[in-house]
């Protein structure tokens, strides 16, 4: 046995050689499995595609940068699960492209937001952080409030998602509009878009514009987090992610 190993080692050559068919037999072993499954992520009920309204509301979050201050990931610990809730499990971000678990808090995690503050809380606290927060650090976003949300293109938005795994279907992307509009506007009938998205939050989130605002959309993306999986029906080894 020495003898060859003496032989394999004194030869580059040949030692590149095995050493790639080593390598590939590991690899394939890890990949070709992963290729008979249709995810890897189990599914959790409840967790469905963002509405075109928090879509857009998800894209203002990138643009101005929160996730660099906000988490989006509570870990399996006991200190972290008391102060915001479960810890996060895998599905729960399966739809976000590019995910927004973050890398550091300088404000707290925000996986649970949703539904803990009031829409008028949220409004108050973008527009001016230390009315409400008085020793936040976090700058201020007044311009949302009277920024117009741009979204003529929602439909072909949500085509796009589609085209890199988002589940809409066609009755989703030809309704994007009209989903939009009625999330926005408590007095529409929500009927359709609560058939297609469940537990969409709906109203006048930003009550300081008529028009539809940019601060209407990431209110409704924030009063979503951490809304759609009712962990108490859940379970154990569904958790257990």
């Amino acid at each position: 046995m020495f003898i060859r190993h003496a032989t394999i080692e004194k030869n580059v050559i040949l030692m590149v050689v095995l050493t790639l068919i080593t390598v590939s037999i590991g690899g394939l072993v890890q990949i070709i499995p992963l290729f008979t499954i249709e995810s890897t992520i189990e599914r959790v009920d409840g967790v469905r595609p963002y509405t075109p309204l928090e879509v857009l509301g998800r894209n203002i979050y990138i643009r101005e940068g929160c996730y660099l201050c906000h988490s989006q990931q509570i870990r399996p610990f006991k200190d972290e699960v008391e102060r915001y809730g479960h810890y996060s499990l895998a599905a729960e971000s399966m739809y976000d492209k590019p995910f927004q678990w973050g890398s550091k808090r300088t404000g707290p995690d925000l996986a649970r937001v949703g539904g803990r503050y009031s829409n008028d809380w949220h409004v108050a606290h973008m527009i001016s952080p230390r009315a409400v927060v008085p020793e936040s650090v976090m700058p201020a976003y007044p311009f949302l409030a009277t920024r117009k949300l741009e979204f003529d293109d929602i439909a072909q938005h949500l085509k796009a998602l589609r085209a890199v795994g988002t589940p809409y279907t066609d009755e989703m992307i030809s309704n994007a509009r009209a989903d939009l509009e009625a999330q926005v506007n408590p007095d529409a009938d929500p009927t359709a878009l609560e058939k297609r998205y469940p537990r969409a939050v709906v109203g006048k989130f930003n009550g300081e514009s008529a028009e539809i605002t940019e601060l209407d959309a990431l209110v409704a993306y924030l009063q979503m987090l951490g809304t759609l999986v009712r962990f108490g029906d859940l379970p154990p080894d569904r958790l257990r992610q």
